[in-house]
């Protein structure tokens, strides 16, 4: 079956036959490259939805003050519910069964200064906890503390983006920078796995941007994460337990969905998983679709390619070649293409989605497109079998035939 002459005869049928073995080499190579891109696509879209929830803590809920549609105990609809420190230790008193930790968040912007450079940055009034439920990582220095908040001080935490674009390789820490007219003494830079729109952030106390702004206390959003014990179902519950709550403390119409929102991300990241497992099931579809669309185009090929050769067929059978001979030699080519093909398509596949892995994210949202090695494999494999038995058949019909009726074949 391996024997020179045989390697020679094949190699001499495709070189006569150039165009019939580009045809069937590219019909599986296509196969197979499509499917590796589709899966691999299908994997980066899932990549992007569980980046989604890198940035904070599964056990996180955020919770934001919003406008009243309905009016309630004679308050008119339309008004803009306002949050406040109170509203913290109430929340904090009220659930201590289920909260670990809780923090306000207020969120501004501004110019910021060192020396000669300068730059316009989100800055974020926080507490303590702020660094758990947003997944914050310290690279130098430390994170605000309860000092920090009770005396008020003028300290900030800075990204690691922002380091680098006023310090350089400066050591920042003690150092001190302007921003809204005061300047803020470094204490930690961070890095947060949410991307780089994250490490351009500052983080300074929230009591000292309240004394700033006139002694106010009111507060952009409440963050706070729960014992993780609770449970989906749990943290459901917790989610109308707070809704209830804070609806009642701030006199708005229960059945009012406007007045309070709460996006929590346990579920959050539930809906996007079940969603990116129905993408993912569909494209894997898709990809399998066009691997039995190559595995027709295969067997159509060989079918032809038979044919073509009856009359060959019968001329190596007149001079006394076996059925099981000619069989060999039709299967032997026609697994050396698809093989060949079929690894040319394997190789092609990988290496584009390698290629092209980091070009997807900004426009596409496919991030680190990948396939498994072993999947696509033993697609390959599968596509090579299903080559041979596309082969087979024909050519077991083609062995059959009498000499005498092949030889009168057109």
């Amino acid at each position: 079956m391996f024997s020179n002459d045989r390697w020679k005869e094949i190699f001499d049928t495709i070189r006569k036959n150039k165009l019939r073995t580009l045809l069937s080499g590219f019909t599986v190579a296509l196969g197979i490259f499509i499917f590796i891109i589709l899966l691999g696509f299908g994997n980066g879209l899932s990549n992007t939805f569980e980046g989604f929830f890198n940035d904070d803590n599964i056990n996180t809920i955020f919770i934001f003050p919003g406008t009243t549609e309905q009016p309630f105990k004679g308050y008119e609809s339309g008004r803009r519910i306002e949050f406040k420190n109170n509203d913290i230790s109430s929340i904090e008193k009220e659930f201590s069964n289920y909260i670990e930790n809780i923090t306000p968040r207020i969120s501004t912007a501004g110019i910021v200064k060192y020396k000669t450079k300068a730059n316009n940055y989100s800055i974020r009034a926080v507490g303590p906890a702020h660094q758990y439920n947003e997944m914050t990582i310290m690279m130098y220095g430390r994170y605000l503390n309860e000092d920090d908040i009770k005396y008020k001080r003028h300290y900030v935490v800075i990204g690691r983006l922002v380091k680098e674009d006023l310090f350089g390789q400066e050591d920042p820490i003690g150092k001190y920078i302007s921003g809204s007219g005061h300047t803020w003494k470094v204490i930690g830079v961070f890095q947060d796995n949410g991307g780089d729109e994250e490490e351009r952030m500052l983080y300074i106390p929230y009591t000292t941007l309240q004394k700033l702004q006139k002694n106010t206390d009111k507060v952009d959003q409440i963050i706070l994460s729960y014992d993780p014990k609770i449970g989906y179902s749990g943290a459901m519950d917790l989610e109308e337990k707070l809704i209830t709550f804070l609806k009642k403390k701030k006199d708005i119409d229960p059945k009012d969905r406007s007045g309070i929102y709460i996006r929590n991300v346990a579920d959050n990241l539930k809906d996007n998983q079940r969603f990116a497992s129905i993408l993912q099931l569909v494209i894997s579809f898709i990809g399998i679709g066009t691997l039995i669309a190559g595995i027709i185009g295969i067997s159509n090929i060989m079918v032809f390619v038979v044919k073509e050769r009856t009359k060959e067929l019968g001329i190596r059978k007149a001079i006394g070649a076996s059925p099981a001979s000619i069989i060999i030699m039709i299967l032997q080519e026609a697994i050396f293409i698809t093989t060949i093909s079929g690894y040319v398509g394997l190789i092609s596949g990988i290496t584009f989605l390698r290629f092209i892995g980091d070009k997807l994210e900004a426009d596409y949202f496919i991030t680190d497109p990948y396939i498994d090695i072993n999947t696509a494999i033993n697609a390959t494999i599968i596509l090579i079998i299903s080559g041979a038995i596309a082969g087979y058949i024909p050519a077991r019909r083609a062995a059959n035939i009498k000499p005498i009726i092949a030889l009168r074949d057109e």
